[in-house]
């Protein structure tokens, strides 16, 4: 199983340091061994903007897959996002992953739909014809023809690193989604709270991609999950709820129900990310519940030791 982190890129988790400090941390990811940097997208907290963090990790790493998780392409102009994407993906030599999403209902939805003045009705349907202009641009389309955007004569669009462009990988659990992921995306990046709802889920896409004349091992089953390792289960619980405050405003016990968390010991968050890799997951993507970049690259390394044996 590829094990990936992503790179705390809010303002909260480095302003006691330095930006720059997160091109060393991303060059660490990479040295630890780790699959892939994963970073988040949100206009509601200051961060580093997600693609610009992925412009700057790319020169001063080789190997590392870059990911978004995830990006949210309705609230971007999309022929420029798709020549950002591209630009990405050259500058890494082809190591982007682009994973969407069209953003959840309540605190977190409608207000970054009303700041960057896009409707929040049928934001599904945009996101899967933004991703599917993206891919008619790297394709060298001459136009588009869309519900929502339509382009008579589409000028040449930078070419992405290869000829098909990055995969793009699909956020999220409800019956729509899954099948949503299995007709039209590379990838399934869900964060569901019980690892038996992983597998029936990934069920789920696998047979919308047969229904759809895909092959079913063509979407890559990912995961993003919440990890704390600590001394002890209790210890992990209360820096993890800490965490979630700082984020959402919410309590661990509120979070956990909708997302999913690896807490305690090493052993104990060994014995979960199994128990995900039991239910189907391959690339896990690891958000590491420390508040400063100092205890977030200690996260880094005990992950590291726990995953990774012998990347010290």
């Amino acid at each position: 199983m590829d094990i990936g982190v992503f790179l705390p890129t809010g303002q909260d988790q480095w302003a006691a340091h330095n930006a720059r400090d997160l091109i060393g941390f991303a060059r660490r990811g990479e040295e630890f061994g780790f699959s892939s940097l994963f970073v988040n997208d949100s206009l509601l907290s200051p961060r580093i903007e997600p693609l610009t963090m992925l412009a700057a990790a790319a020169p001063v790493t080789e190997r590392i897959r870059l990911g978004t998780g995830a990006l949210l392409p309705v609230l971007r102009r999309p022929v420029q996002t798709a020549q950002t994407l591209a630009s990405v993906d050259q500058l890494s030599g082809g190591r982007l992953t682009v994973a969407v999403g069209a953003a959840f209902p309540g605190h977190f939805g409608r207000p970054l739909h009303e700041l960057s003045q896009v409707p929040w009705e049928r934001r599904f349907a945009r996101l899967d014809e933004t991703v599917a202009l993206w891919r008619a641009l790297w394709a060298g389309a001459k136009e588009f023809h869309g519900e929502f955007h339509s382009f008579a004569e589409l000028p040449p669009a930078t070419a992405p690193f290869r000829p098909e462009g990055p995969p793009v990988w699909l956020g999220g659990a409800t019956p729509a989604a899954l099948e949503r992921t299995g007709r039209r995306y590379d990838g399934w990046l869900p964060y569901p709270p019980d690892p038996a709802d992983y597998t029936t889920g990934l069920e789920a896409v696998r047979q919308a991609a047969r229904n759809a004349g895909r092959e079913p091992e063509a979407v890559t089953p990912a995961l993003f999950v919440n990890v704390r390792i600590d001394r002890s289960t209790g210890a992990a619980r209360r820096t993890m709820d800490a965490y979630t405050r700082a984020n959402y405003g919410l309590p661990l016990t509120g979070t956990e129900q909708i997302q999913a968390f690896a807490l305690g010991t090493p052993d104990e968050v060994a014995a979960t990310l199994a128990r995900y890799a039991a239910a189907g997951a391959r690339h896990v993507v690891a958000r590491l519940g420390a508040l400063d970049l100092s205890d977030q690259s200690d996260q880094l390394e005990k992950l590291a030791a726990l995953t990774r044996p012998g990347s010290r």
